[in-house]
């Protein structure tokens, strides 16, 4: 397509409003959503307003005047709409990490006879890490066993306790099918944990309908929560009175101003709490989730379906003649809302295009990752991207010496 043709699509575009809702720098292509989301307008001053008013004014009372104690599932439920979810079965709390441990610690003692966690063998570092020690841990002949993508459902035999994915790869873009591989482990007596942290706010979730019966998510990628944003969970409601996590702080107490010395589980989803609610992040996390849900998610998936693939054939066209291979799915119903380029020389070619104001990142050992966040994303951002790529490619930008040196993150 031309740019002018992508223009066009632009004016089409009913969510195109919604970028208005973002600060977004001038001269600048923002491709990294999937990673940390844009800043809302609306959040500076909302943050303000908690520290001035609600923490400077209100005080402490606030826990109950501004509502800062019900924060949690307040904005759990608003989560909930957008993954598919019933009220009261969502909760923020924690890290994507600290909130897997806690699920899975219970998904573990929920299978006591069981001994083995079945993952992708891509699948996000971090999961798998805290698999790995929470196994450790236990100390009970726990092991995790990981497979590639076609061998997940053979891999389900009567010993796992535990299927744990992430939805969407963090690093190709594939998504699963999550009814499918829910059914298959449910089959075999198995619990699903999902991670959703490329998934919410991006693609359509439907835990309910696929009966999934964990899933966790992150608050700063698609949702807009800011760097660090409080993460959720979630718990299908049929097992909210027998499900105990490893992790029981005073939170999740059934009365936690008793001050009892021993844990009593609050009801329902409130006992997966920990610690106490951490409002400027909460603040900042709600009106994030607020735009979310001003976005129909059927519009949502259309454009970024049909920008990915756009930008997939533009990339193609352009990366050909360098090498630059195609690693994300191409079939729509197969990808997350990313595209993916491999080559050995990914990292300085990202920081190439980076230094041209396309902010995209580099994911080892050769990926360059570009998501699609159809709230601000524009069409013609993705012609304006190609066309930088191959200005780099052209002109061999990235061999500079500065574009060698490896910073922290990447």
């Amino acid at each position: 397509m031309t740019r002018t043709e992508m223009e066009a699509l632009d004016h089409a575009d009913t969510l195109a409003p919604l970028r208005d809702l973002f600060e977004l720098p001038a001269g600048v292509i923002y491709l990294d959503g999937n990673s940390l989301g844009a800043l809302p307008k609306a959040t500076p001053a909302r943050v303000a307003a908690v520290v001035a008013q609600e923490w400077g004014n209100g005080l402490i009372r606030s826990w109950n005047d501004a509502g800062w104690m019900a924060a949690p599932a307040r904005i759990g439920d608003k989560i909930a709409r957008l993954v598919g979810a019933a009220p009261g079965s969502v909760m923020v709390a924690d890290s994507t990490s600290v909130n897997l441990f806690k699920l899975l610690g219970a998904a573990l003692a929920a299978r006591p006879d069981r001994r083995t966690i079945v993952s992708e063998r891509g699948n996000f570092p971090t999961d798998l890490y805290v698999a790995e020690g929470l196994a450790t841990l236990l100390d009970r002949g726990h092991h995790l066993r990981l497979v590639d993508p076609a061998g997940i459902a053979a891999a389900l035999d009567d010993d796992v306790a535990v299927l744990m994915l992430t939805h969407v790869n963090y690093h190709t873009g594939a998504m699963h099918d999550m009814a499918a591989l829910t059914r298959a482990a449910h089959a075999k007596g198995a619990l699903v944990l999902w991670d959703l942290a490329h998934s919410a706010g991006a693609v359509p979730v439907d835990l309910t309908g696929c009966n999934a019966d964990l899933a966790v998510g992150c608050g700063y990628k698609f949702l807009n929560g800011g760097p660090g944003a409080p993460a959720f969970l979630y718990v299908v409601p049929r097992l909210h009175d027998t499900l105990r996590t490893p992790l029981t702080g005073w939170l999740g107490h059934a009365a936690p101003f008793a001050f009892e010395p021993g844990y009593r589980p609050g009801t329902g989803i409130a006992r997966t709490l920990v610690g106490t609610p951490p409002m400027l992040s909460l603040a900042a996390l709600e009106v994030g989730v607020d735009i979310a849900l001003q976005a129909p998610m059927a519009a949502v998936r259309a454009k970024s379906a049909h920008q990915a693939t756009l930008f997939t054939a533009l990339l193609e066209e352009i990366g050909t003649p360098w090498d630059l291979r195609i690693a994300s799915p191409r079939q729509e119903s197969l990808r997350g809302s990313q595209v993916c380029l491999a080559h050995d020389r990914a990292y300085p070619i990202m920081q190439a295009l980076i230094a041209r104001g396309v902010i995209g990142d580099f994911r080892a050992p050769d990926i360059l990752r570009f998501g699609i966040t159809p709230l601000y994303t524009r069409y013609v951002d993705l012609w304006d991207a190609a066309a930088a790529l191959g200005e780099v490619m052209a002109r061999d930008a990235w061999q500079e010496d500065r574009f060698q040196v490896r910073r922290s993150v990447t």
